[in-house]
C-alpha cells in the first residue's frame, strides 16, 4: 500500500511517498568502504552482475544495494543483492540479509545512477521535517537505507528505475 508522504517545507526535485514494505531475504556480496573508497561500489556491482538470475531461489530481476553505516566509524557496509526465495544454494561467498516487513520512506531518484549522492542528501534534509525518524538510528543492524534497481534500470546508460528506501521507526 503506497501513501503519499507530506511536503517538506524546502523545494525538492523528488516526489517523497511512504510504503509498506514486505519482507525481503538478500542474498549478495557485501563488502566495508571508508568513504574514501566508495566509488568502489560499482566495482563490486561488476563482480556481481555475472551472478543476476544464475542465484538459487532468485525471485525476480530486480536488483537490491543495501547500506549500513557502521556506528563506530564513518565506514559503510552494502551489499549488492538480488532477493531470494530461500537460502538453499546460495554461493558460499555471498551474504543473505533479511529485512523485516516496515514502514518505508521512498524517494524515487530521476538522474543518472552517479548522481545517487543527491538523492541520499534530499532524504536527510526531508526525513527531519517529515516528523518520522530513521530506524537506523535506534538499531545498527538494520540498514541505514536501500537502493532499488528495477528491471527499467539500465546499467549501460545508468539511468531508469532507480528509488531509494529508508525503513522508518515505528
Amino acid at each position: 500500500m503506497s501513501h503519499t508522504a507530506a511536503k517538506p517545507t524546502h523545494e525538492t526535485k523528488f516526489e517523497p511517498r511512504l510504503e509498506d514494505g514486505k519482507p525481503l531475504l538478500i542474498a549478495g556480496l557485501r563488502k566495508t568502504y571508508a568513504p574514501a573508497a566508495m566509488r568502489s561500489i560499482s566495482a563490486q556491482w561488476q563482480t556481481f552482475a555475472p551472478h543476476i538470475g544464475k542465484i538459487p531461489g532468485q525471485i525476480g530481476r530486480t536488483t537490491y544495494g543495501v547500506c549500513w553505516q557502521s556506528p563506530d566509524s564513518a565506514n559503510i557496509e552494502y551489499l549488492s543483492g538480488v532477493e531470494i526465495s530461500t537460502f538453499a544454494g546460495v554461493p558460499d561467498d555471498f551474504t543473505v540479509v533479511s529485512l523485516p516487513a516496515a514502514k518505508y520512506f521512498v524517494l524515487p531518484h530521476q538522474g543518472h545512477v552517479s548522481k545517487l549522492y543527491e538523492t541520499c542528501e534530499a532524504i536527510s534534509k526531508w526525513l527531519p521535517e517529515s516528523g518520522h525518524q530513521s530506524a537506523a538510528a535506534a538499531d545498527a543492524e538494520t540498514p541505514a537505507f536501500f537502493e532499488r534497481y528495477s528491471e527499467e534500470f539500465n546499467p549501460q546508460t545508468g539511468m531508469g528505475g532507480m528509488e531509494l528506501w529508508v525503513p522508518l521507526q515505528s
